[in-house]
């Protein structure tokens, strides 16, 4: 079957030899095979988000379980989908809920979409005062005390699209 003496793959590993990889989990491996660094991880703990493991009797080193990966890549994309950490440890925490249904999280992805449009909306604000903004430069080659950019910045003029109306300073 297996010749113990080639090396194998950490995930081949895990697969074949799970009792093998279950004691020698350290944070250094579960880091790699999370895609993130040791100090990532360590992170996620002290946020609550992943339990802390004792150490180990023998070793003074403390070992991971194996789906401690799986839930660092959870955490990651959840990350990646706009989700803050409070949202992302509630998610986990249903997960270990035996009566949660996916119904509580359909509605929390639904409320992340709500914000995530509105986040969009404010960007496009943004990006039409921004353009306004640059339109209103006449050629860029003013000196600073006339540019009409820096005056915007400072509150001595207001563009029509701007949620508030600043009066000039005087």
């Amino acid at each position: 079957m297996w010749d113990l003496r080639e090396p194998l793959d950490s995930v081949l590993w895990y697969r074949v030899y799970p009792e093998v990889v279950l004691k020698d989990l350290t944070i250094g491996k579960v880091a790699k095979e999370s895609g993130v660094g040791v100090e990532t991880v360590r992170f996620y703990e002290r946020k609550g988000l992943m339990r802390v493991p004792k150490k180990r009797e023998s070793g003074g080193f403390r070992t991971y379980d194996p789906d401690d990966p799986k839930k660092i890549r959870f955490i990651k994309r959840a990350q990646d989908l706009g989700f803050t950490l409070r949202e992302i440890k509630q998610l986990l925490e249903l997960s270990s809920t035996p009566r949660a249904n996916c119904e509580q999280v359909k509605s929390k992805a639904e409320s992340k979409v709500v914000e995530v449009k509105e986040k969009i909306r404010d960007l496009k604000r943004m990006l039409s005062q921004l353009e306004e903004l640059c339109a209103a430069c006449d050629s860029g080659r003013e000196a600073l005390a006339c540019c009409r950019v820096m005056d915007c910045f400072d509150g001595g003029c207001s563009l029509p699209s701007s949620k508030t109306e600043r009066k000039p300073n005087l």
